[in-house]
């Protein structure tokens, strides 16, 4: 868990500004300032008393406030980690709005974050209502008092948090509309939220979720006999991945009966391709490079939607696939559902169908939702329905539905 508080948020704004702000503007000057003062000494046929004028001025200028930046950074960092120990002021994982700020931070620099501000850190974890489950018998039975043996498992997606699962419906003003975990506990199911560090590359998330369901399995107030997961974006990647990890422990994974993901990149997202030949094409010239440093910033998690999951990471034979794929048009089949899809993730891709070589998905359900974005899918009337009717029947007697919708 994260220990920051909000002095803690300013000094790592503080430090990223120096980094990425200061250093950009300081970079690019200077590229600018060799080419310009480049034809000037060729005219003046050597180096000229206004370059060297400009050189010093300019070291100066930036020196200085970067040595400023530093020092902020380093006293806030200090009396916010005085205030915590002593007690005082609210840490940014107590409060919804630092927790999102956390999952944001962590998902684009996370990897960063373990080394040089592990205050602003967080690891892997189940989580209810802003809290980390302790995953033993008394912790689990404290967390889940009505613990029932069908655990369905939400994983969300890059840089979001467990509370985007209890994201609000908009067009409606005046009726609570439940999230897909408050309807399914409604049909015999625990929902179990987990709260990840999607800034670290998917293959570790993989790994981390794998061990903490053969933990939560193991500790579980009564027999676990059904799981379905359910991951949103990034989160239904990070699944896949974790179902193909081997474990000392006796196999969760045979328990899976339903894997649903809701604009999960399988194919990968064309917006990290296109960040990274923004950040090849602008390190080609000395004026942009740096704003090309700003996009290879980007966390090992960013990077590692470019292309989606190795070919080689197999599904679970004995499980039910679910495919939910948003596209801002009506139909599927419009151009723009290839190009737009959700804002974010293609149709094709979210479904797992390539336009060349076998789906990777093979007699899996596929839900359409129409007219919504990337976002709607975490909570829809469409989606809700639809995993209620998934996963309320005998996977052993169910029959297939090849498209739910079109």
């Amino acid at each position: 868990m994260s220990t920051a508080g909000p002095l803690g948020a300013a000094a790592l704004a503080a430090t990223y500004a120096e980094r990425l702000v200061l250093g950009t503007v300081r970079d690019v000057h200077g590229a600018v300032a060799v080419r310009v003062h480049g034809v000037v000494d060729a005219a003046a046929g050597g180096t000229t008393a206004s370059h060297r004028l400009h050189d010093g001025v300019a070291r100066g200028v930036y020196s200085g406030i970067g040595l400023g930046l530093r020092a902020a950074s380093s006293g806030l960092r200090a009396a916010d980690g005085a205030a915590g120990r002593a007690g005082i002021g609210p840490r940014l994982d107590d409060t919804p709005r630092g927790r999102l700020l956390l999952s944001a931070v962590n998902g684009l620099i996370g990897d960063r974050l373990r080394e040089e501000s592990p205050e602003h850190f967080f690891d892997m974890g189940v989580r209810v209502s802003g809290r980390d489950v302790v995953l033993d018998g008394p912790g689990l039975a404290a967390a889940y008092p009505r613990a029932r043996g069908a655990v369905v498992v939400f994983v969300h997606g890059l840089s979001e948090s467990e509370a985007y699962w209890e994201r609000p419906v908009r067009p409606r003003r005046d009726e609570v509309v439940p999230g897909y975990g408050q309807a399914l506990e409604q049909d015999g199911w625990t929902p179990v939220q987990v709260r990840v560090n999607t800034g670290l590359p998917i293959k570790e998330n993989a790994v981390a979720l794998a061990s903490l369901l053969d933990r939560l399995v193991a500790a579980w107030p009564v027999a676990v006999r059904r799981i379905a997961l359910v991951g949103h974006s990034m989160g239904g990647l990070i699944l896949r991945a974790a179902c193909a990890v081997s474990t000392d422990a006796e196999p969760w994974t045979g328990r899976v009966t339903d894997v649903v993901t809701l604009g999960a990149p399988h194919l990968g997202a064309p917006l990290e391709r296109l960040a990274n030949a923004g950040a090849c094409t602008l390190g080609r010239f000395p004026e942009s490079a740096p704003f090309g440093r700003i996009l290879e910033f980007r966390s090992p998690g960013i990077l590692d939607l470019r292309r989606g999951l190795a070919a080689d990471v197999q599904n679970l034979p004995h499980a039910r696939y679910h495919l939910v794929a948003a596209t801002l048009t009506r139909s599927a089949r419009n151009p723009l559902a290839e190009s737009l899809g959700d804002l974010l993730v293609p149709y094709s891709s979210a479904i797992g169908r390539p336009r060349r070589g076998a789906v990777m998905f093979p007699g899996a359900d596929v839900l359409h939702v129409p007219r919504a974005d990337h976002f709607d899918l975490l909570n829809h009337d469409t989606v809700r329905a639809a995993l209620r009717s998934w996963l309320q029947e005998d996977p052993d007697a169910r029959t297939s539905t090849q498209e739910a919708s079109r």
